[in-house]
């Protein structure tokens, strides 16, 4: 059920990441990745929802061959604001992997279980190659050693929301990252 007092950017208790240093980033990402693919094609695989936004914007600035598939997991469930350590897939790759290079493509990395299990998973079907890139990484809250090989920003263990990161569902349309304020989530 969506809150009916909702507001978007009064509910922001402060603007961690502007739009224009997100997209700036983004770019440095990119061109990073076309140079240590160049020659080769490259699969991106985006968990699903929080990351398409990311994703979305990282693809296009890609100048190498690619493809994309998606991923959909739950280790929150409703409003949650913990991961429960417990992963379920909602939604697998709808192509095979095998022999491919493959970039796991995550919002944020807080404490590493989910996407350890994720590594796992992917590994288990065969790709040639497999690394992770990630807009966010909040390692005081990792719990698992994690290799991350493309990290956007690396932020303090507050509770985000926008560029596709939500609560509840919210907030993802936000063009920016921002922290939220603990009153709308701990009422």
């Amino acid at each position: 059920m969506v809150r009916a007092d909702v507001d978007l950017v009064a509910d922001i208790g402060e603007v961690l990441l502007e739009e224009d240093a997100i997209q700036a980033r983004v770019a440095e990402l990119a061109a990073q990745i076309s140079a240590d693919y160049s020659g080769r094609q490259l699969t991106l695989v985006s968990v699903l929802k929080g990351s398409l936004p990311f994703m979305a914007d990282l693809m296009r600035h890609i100048t190498i061959p690619l493809r994309i598939d998606l991923m959909e997991v739950s280790s929150y469930g409703g409003t949650a604001t913990e991961s429960s350590g417990l992963v379920r897939i909602l939604k697998d790759l709808s192509s095979s992997i095998d022999g491919s290079d493959v970039l796991l493509v995550e919002d944020i990395i807080d404490t590493g279980l989910t996407l350890n299990y994720l590594l796992r998973y992917l590994r288990g079907k065969n790709p040639a190659s497999l690394r992770v890139c990630t807009l966010l990484d909040k390692p005081a809250r990792r719990l698992v050693e994690i290799p991350v090989d493309y990290i956007g920003f690396t932020i303090p263990d507050q509770f985000v929301v926008g560029y596709g990161l939500d609560y509840g569902e919210l907030y993802r349309n936000l063009r920016f990252v921002g922290v939220l304020r603990p009153e709308v989530y701990s009422s």
